[in-house]
């Protein structure tokens, strides 16, 4: 009877645990930087180019720093798979166009929710400034 009991414990907490977002899963993030490159006073677009090399990280659900970080390939895309269902912020840097930041960067953030567990989410461009 002791042994059913411990049974039915486990197997009620196996099916009772929803899945955090985070790693294991079968989905995935992809996106693309495009960088901006401007004067100091953001009055001149000298140039315009994918983001190669650059960091972009990922926050799994409501975490508080990132928990994931890759780099952009030559044609400024990036990926981050083996996900779980759940919400997700991506994110990377750019300098303040605005000039109204002390450190002269800002902060380019996207979220999205993964739905399906197979689900191929693609995140709009996002551009930063250099």
């Amino acid at each position: 009877m002791k042994n059913l009991i411990l049974f039915i414990g486990i197997l009620s907490l196996t099916f009772s645990c929803n899945k955090e977002p985070g790693e294991g899963g079968l989905a995935s993030i992809t996106g693309k930087v495009n960088v901006e490159d401007y004067n100091q006073n953001f009055t001149t677009l000298w140039a315009e180019y994918p983001g190669a090399d650059l960091d972009v990280y990922i926050i799994y659900g409501d975490n508080v720093t990132y928990n994931d970080r890759v780099r952009t390939g030559p044609d400024g895309t990036y990926q981050f798979t083996a996900l779980t269902r759940g919400d997700y912020k991506i994110y990377t840097y750019s300098k303040d166009s605005s000039l109204q930041s002390p450190s002269g960067q800002i902060t380019i953030m996207e979220e999205v929710t993964i739905a399906d567990k197979r689900q191929e989410v693609i995140i709009p461009d996002i551009t930063i400034f250099e």
